[in-house]
């Protein structure tokens, strides 16, 4: 009995490393360059935000792992000569790595599941004459690259599109170009 304890005790400890070493947590941020894209009467330009947040990295194979995100994300556009139309979001999205070059460099594809948590619109009241009644829920895809810099450092670039309507006034999607700097735990 005595034996089988030792060995259960190893190997939870054996187990507990590994996984350390198959789970890394970090954060990380940058700009976003947002626009709508879609049916519209209006022309939108981009606009300069941020996204900010949370990352994991789970290892799921030596060259794939699978990256979810919790991201607090401004999006939107520019109308010229209005305020702009910010949307801001509380985004996860979840992200397949595969490494192309060793350990450096990835090509990085997922879905993206966005909440709206804030919206200061103004210029659609000046075009439309009503309230903005933006959607509270945004799918999207995402594709980009990453650079692991050092062991801990890593840049992303990625860019996003959504598959649904950003408003239930108009036919529009959101539409994101991000660049990334973060840093592994």
């Amino acid at each position: 009995m005595k034996n089988v304890l030792i060995a259960a005790i190893i190997l939870l400890g054996n187990i507990a490393v590994n996984a350390q070493s198959l789970v890394n947590f970090g954060i990380k941020a940058g700009p976003n360059f947002a626009n709508f894209n879609g049916d519209s009467e209006i022309d939108f330009n981009s606009r300069t935000s941020f996204h900010a947040g949370l990352v994991a990295e789970i290892k799921a194979f030596p060259n794939m792992s699978l990256q979810p995100e919790l991201l607090y994300s401004s999006q939107g556009a520019k109308v010229d000569g209005m305020d702009d139309f910010n949307l801001d979001y509380v985004s996860i999205p979840v992200m397949v790595k595969y490494y192309i070059l060793s350990d450096k460099l990835s090509l990085e594809a997922g879905p993206q599941f966005s909440f709206l948590v804030d919206e200061r619109d103004e210029a659609w009241d000046g075009i439309t004459g009503n309230e903005p009644d933006n959607n509270s829920f945004d799918f999207a895809l995402a594709g980009g690259v990453g650079l692991n810099i050092t062991q801990s450092l890593f840049a992303q670039a990625r860019y996003t599109i959504g598959l649904t309507e950003a408003s239930k006034d108009a036919e529009i999607q959101n539409a994101v170009f991000q660049l990334s700097l973060g840093y592994m735990f």
